[in-house]
């Protein structure tokens, strides 16, 4: 692949400009040498900014995602599949509440349907 303006790194990765600066910044991405007024990435670099993008889809904070990136050159196995165990945990934590609420708002639903008389069982639960 040919060398890359940020402009044309950032749309290859899906994100914008600022998202390549702010990454820079965290110290997620290297920000390259300058040939002439242009810095010019390559495909390490997108390689990089695609993992960054999928672990934060993994729902990753960007400390972890940085920790990730840092155990690469480690080889520190254990340590990343610690890191994973607790996203998979928060995850099952999340889809839990998320299914408590999809059970209530069912329950509610179903009641509303009813017909009975009296104010809608969905708008009274979420005013108390």
């Amino acid at each position: 692949m040919a060398a890359l303006t940020i402009g044309k790194l950032a749309e290859a990765g899906g994100v914008g400009v600022e998202t390549i600066r702010y990454y820079q910044r965290r110290g997620l991405l290297n920000e390259p040498e300058r040939f002439g007024a242009i810095r010019r990435y390559g495909d390490p670099d997108l390689r990089r900014l695609r993992f960054i993008r999928s672990a934060q889809a993994a729902g990753f904070t960007l400390e972890q995602i940085g920790e990730l990136l840092a155990l690469d050159s480690t080889d520190d196995r254990a340590r990343a599949r610690e890191l994973a165990t607790e996203r998979i945990a928060a995850l099952d934590a999340r889809i839990a509440e998320m299914e408590r609420a999809r059970n209530s708002l069912r329950k509610l639903a179903k009641e509303c349907g009813g017909g009975a008389a009296g104010p809608c069982p969905i708008l009274a639960a979420f005013e108390s």
